[in-house]
């Protein structure tokens, strides 16, 4: 059986400050997150029980310490149970643990505003002529890459090897739907125009624990944030990073639906590419969607060709495993995606990112007669990622109309400032917001709190599904304060945390 998609993203923002080109960006960064003003409980994270060198193939290096251990530092945790932090010299935001991918979405797009938000107070600190800018994209155009990370709950009974033989495929061929636009080629990779993804030309392996360098389309690495006897994270690192609600949704979506499929043997023999590295940046590269891919078992398919195999596969499962109203919406929008695909590309621009930019570049390229390598045109891709709500383009977009919408503005403004009812995230957010002085340190399976005694306690948060409104709100009500929760949660034998007897609430 499956476990249930618990899911979320990490995106890290380009960050740029105009009028100020010498700036460092691990500074300005810190200056973003230090800045934000909404509530939050600024704490150090904990890498207590994170082992980033740990491989999910069965080897790798127990221990290993955090490479970037000063981004525990410039560290908040807001109420709606996000992280906001410091990562590799860009301002991150990563999603609290989401109950499905409609959930994922709103809170993906809720982090544009906290990042938005949080921009505009670091800018008051600057000089008048300086303005910070942030931007939801992957590549600076300088041959530099920055993530954008999905994650998804797995069984630890899924065998590691099965993710990679059939997820492969399915990752390198759904940028025809999941990219954001690109012009130009980096990384050395043939010239080329335009191209759908922000990333495809930086993935060099096919399996690998990097994520910054030799960037592989299966990342290894095992750090589950949760009961490692049972379950696995698995952390994709192959998508860009996308404004549109349709595009976040069904990317989300369809990843959670071939997961759960995989996990209950309901998928055909896996799709094999002779070359997925190669095939990553052909994909991407081609805007016919005509390019064959070559197969091992001896044929070719197109990128179109295999993403409908997949969509007809993951209906059928759908179909045996029951009615859910989220899933059955992922389908019919995936279904719609591909089938206007077919007959006319553009038509998605009020969907894909690469689509809306694609039809922006172009009506500049033919009203002013510009070429593909005209500065102007990667200036424009470049405002399309602004996440100033004045200066984006795809804000413009959306104001307008022209990007159809999954949210209101409200139910956006609520993702901001409360987290998820039905996960961990509750649990977390809730203590932030009633219990932040207390907090001195997070990280994604525990809390920790200063309760005026000779210890630090911590509470363990080893179960994504619970802690979440139904099983804790009673007990947050009830405490004054922190110590009160800390033994609320503990019971009577003063044990703090433990996810037995009266603490598996939590």
């Amino acid at each position: 059986m499956s476990v249930h998609k618990v899911c979320g993203t990490e995106t890290e923002y380009g960050i740029s400050v105009r009028n100020q080109g010498d700036f460092n960006p691990a500074i300005a960064s810190g200056l973003v997150v230090n800045s934000y003003a909404g509530e939050r409980a600024r704490v150090q994270w904990s890498f207590e029980e994170e082992s980033p060198g740990r491989d999910a193939r069965g080897f790798g290096v127990e221990g290993a310490v955090v490479s970037d251990y000063d981004s525990a530092l410039v560290n908040v945790v807001l109420s709606n149970g996000a992280r906001l932090y410091v990562d590799h010299a860009h301002p991150e935001y990563s999603t609290p643990e989401c109950f499905d991918p409609l959930e994922a979405a709103l809170h993906d797009k809720a982090g544009e505003v906290v990042m938005a938000r949080a921009a505009v107070a670091a800018g008051t600190l600057l000089d008048n002529e300086q303005r910070i800018g942030l931007y939801k994209n992957n590549s600076d155009g300088k041959g530099n890459s920055y993530g954008a990370h999905e994650n998804y709950l797995l069984s630890r009974d899924l065998p590691f090897s099965e993710v990679i033989e059939f997820f492969t495929t399915f990752l390198v061929t759904r940028q025809i739907l999941t990219g954001s636009g690109k012009v130009g080629a980096e990384n050395g990779r043939p010239d080329v125009a335009f191209q759908l993804s922000q990333r495809a030309d930086f993935f060099e392996e096919r399996v690998g624990l990097e994520t910054t360098l030799k960037r592989p389309i299966i990342n290894t690495r095992d750090e589950p944030h949760g009961d490692p006897s049972k379950y696995r994270r698995l952390h994709v690192i192959i998508g860009d990073a996308n404004l549109s609600e349709t595009q976040t949704f069904v990317k989300l979506g369809a990843a959670s639906l071939f997961l759960a499929a995989l996990e209950e043997g309901a998928l055909p023999d896996p799709v094999a590419l002779v070359d997925p590295v190669t095939a990553t940046w052909q994909v991407s590269h081609d805007l016919d969607f005509r390019f064959p891919l070559a197969l091992e078992d001896g044929g070719s398919a197109t990128s179109l060709d295999l993403q409908w195999q997949y969509l007809e596969w993951l209906t059928k499962y759908s179909e045996l495993a029951g009615p859910d109203p989220v899933y059955d919406r992922v389908l019919a929008q995936w279904e719609e995606l591909l089938t206007d695909l077919e007959s006319d590309p553009l038509s998605l621009a009020d969907r894909l990112d690469w689509a809306a930019k694609l039809r922006i570049l172009e009506g500049y390229r033919q009203r002013d007669g510009l070429s593909w390598d005209d500065p102007k045109l990667r200036a424009l891709d470049l405002q399309y990622h602004d996440i100033d709500p004045e200066r984006g383009l795809y804000y413009r977009l959306a104001r307008r109309g022209s990007m159809r919408r999954l949210f209101m503005d409200g139910e956006i403004e609520r993702a901001v400032a409360e987290p998820p009812e039905l996960t961990r995230a509750y649990f977390r957010g809730r203590c932030v917001s009633r219990f932040s002085q207390s907090l001195v340190a997070a990280n994604w399976d525990s809390l920790v709190f200063e309760v005026g005694e000779d210890t630090l306690k911590r509470v363990p948060m080893m179960e994504p599904l619970r802690g979440t409104k139904e099983r804790v709100d009673s007990v947050l009500s009830q405490a004054a304060d922190a110590a009160g929760l800390v033994r609320a949660l503990g019971g009577s034998n003063g044990r703090t945390g433990t996810e037995e007897g009266p603490a598996e609430g939590n």
